[in-house]
């Protein structure tokens, strides 16, 4: 009994002392005026933004690597760079949809949702919301008119992705077009014009083979449209659509790995990630600041990486790490879907992905983390935070999903563990929104304190998680479990 007693209280301190240690190891092997100079150069006027595919964004991955080199990082397969495959695609240039005496026109009162070429003229069949579930074989041979969404007071996100799962079953009954009368409050038509006639980047040829169909929004301006079409007695319509314009685009994404230290653990691999792309210039300014610079989105992320890349590359951890700054997050998570599709390291040894990033902070005395409590690094997460004088904060709004809008979800689809680790956010509020996405957004209006904390904090929770005796995985009952114990081979 004794003997137990004093086995449990030396245990207890082997454990403590290598807690001490590894903040011991933080402390020394970071330099903090390092850590906060790669904000600086990131956040720069003249890397414009770091938007992707621009000249200023390859001079960010220049220098992530370079730095990479400098920490002792090596590179994969000869490179530390991956190239990414995306493809700009701009509106089609014409498009015209004619119903009895009205007609809609392309970048007026039409937009192209997904574009094919197409001159026809068909039957229209009005199938109210058009439910995805609800359309037949009725509709085949037939331009389908629909209503947006599935109620009135849907938001944007829920009809958008609606939208194409009706073009699915649209196709799969033989329409040969989808329209979509648009009305919605929740984002008007002029912003919705913005947001869809303009140029978009995506990962090259992803959906080259597959059957497509010419689908349309129209606006319904005086919110008569829908009875127009009930209760009409002109049954044919009159559609016609071009091909989007597509070219190709340069992207890369910046990656690295430093072998672990343990015979057996180093064939286990830690992923960090941050995407090192922003959204570059306000366009039609004169006078004023145009500029994008993204000190919080995500400078200081980047930043955190390099930050543990310097302490891992002086004491390496029991596991090895890899080291990946994502292109595309921006345009929608491209860099991260590529290198989940594309790894050059096979998933089922990446044990663990810890990514960091944000949009802001409201609150200097803690660390957000969206999936906090989804892992069994759950403790490593909350020690490492509290070594620099941090709390931790769960997810800040869980209605937004947040856990599913950056790049940790690219591997968490896959099977792998994979919190975001983001500054001192619990709510939305004017602080957020006074720098997300804004040119306000500079590394002048940074409190270097904290994030220097914070820093610091990430750089610990990287070595702690890679040096777990046990494996980390998600906890009993999150969604992805069984997507990590088929990866994995988990019985």
């Amino acid at each position: 009994m004794k003997f137990t007693y004093i086995a449990l209280i030396l245990l207890l301190g082997s454990c403590i002392g290598q807690a001490q240690e590894d903040v011991k190891l933080t402390k020394i092997n970071v330099d903090k005026e390092d850590a906060t100079s790669h904000i600086w150069f990131l956040a720069s006027d003249e890397l414009r933004g770091r938007e992707t595919g621009s000249p200023e964004i390859d001079i960010a991955a220049a220098y992530i690597a370079s730095q990479l080199r400098k920490y002792g990082v090596k590179p994969i397969e000869g490179s530390y760079y991956q190239q990414v495959e995306l493809e700009s695609t701009s509106p089609p240039v014409e498009g015209s949809f004619t119903f009895g005496d009205e007609t809609f026109t392309q970048g007026k009162d039409l937009i192209t949702v997904e574009a094919v070429n197409l001159s026809t003229e068909a039957d229209i069949v009005f199938v109210g919301y058009g439910l995805p579930d609800k359309l037949t074989k009725k509709v085949k041979g037939k331009i389908v008119v629909a209503l947006v969404g599935s109620a009135p007071d849907d938001n944007f996100r829920t009809y958008y992705g609606l939208s194409n799962k009706k073009r699915s079953a649209a196709l799969e009954n033989g329409a040969v077009a989808l329209v979509e009368i648009y009305s919605s409050n929740d984002l008007p038509w002029p912003r919705l014009m913005g947001y869809r006639n303009r140029s978009r980047l995506g990962i090259a040829s992803e959906n080259e083979n597959e059957p497509s169909l010419g689908h349309i929004y129209i606006n319904d301006a005086d919110g008569t449209l829908a009875d127009q079409f009930e209760n009409s007695k002109k049954t044919k319509g009159k559609i016609m659509l071009s091909e989007k314009q597509v070219s190709s685009v340069d992207a890369k994404n910046v990656v690295g790995m430093i072998e672990g230290s343990d015979p057996l653990l180093k064939n286990e691999y830690i992923l960090i990630s941050a995407h090192y792309d922003h959204v570059g210039v306000k366009q039609g300014t004169h006078g004023e600041d145009s500029i994008y610079n993204g000190a919080r989105d995500n400078a200081i992320g980047v930043s955190a990486i390099l930050a543990a890349a310097q302490s891992m590359g002086k004491t390496a951890s029991k596991r090895s790490i890899l080291f990946l700054a994502c292109t595309g997050e921006e345009k929608g998570l491209l860099g991260s879907k590529w290198y989940a599709d594309h790894p050059p390291v096979p998933l089922k040894q990446i044990v663990y992905n810890l990514n960091i990033d944000g949009g802001g902070y409201n609150d200097i005395t803690k660390v957000s983390v969206m999936g906090l409590n989804r892992t069994t690094a759950e403790k490593q997460i909350t020690s490492s935070a509290n070594a620099f004088g941090l709390d931790t904060f769960g997810d800040p709004a869980p209605e937004q999903n947040l856990f599913d809008r950056s790049d940790n979800v690219a591997f968490a689809a896959k099977g792998i563990p994979a919190p975001t680790y983001s500054p001192g956010f619990t709510s939305f509020d004017e602080e957020i929104m006074k720098y997300y996405h804004q040119v306000t957004d500079e590394a002048t209006s940074l409190d270097f304190e904290y994030i220097s904390k914070y820093i610091l904090s990430y750089a610990l929770l990287v070595r702690r998680v890679a040096n777990m005796d046990e494996t980390p995985f998600w906890i009993p009952g999150d969604k992805y479990e069984e997507a990590g114990k088929k990866l994995y081979g988990i019985e």
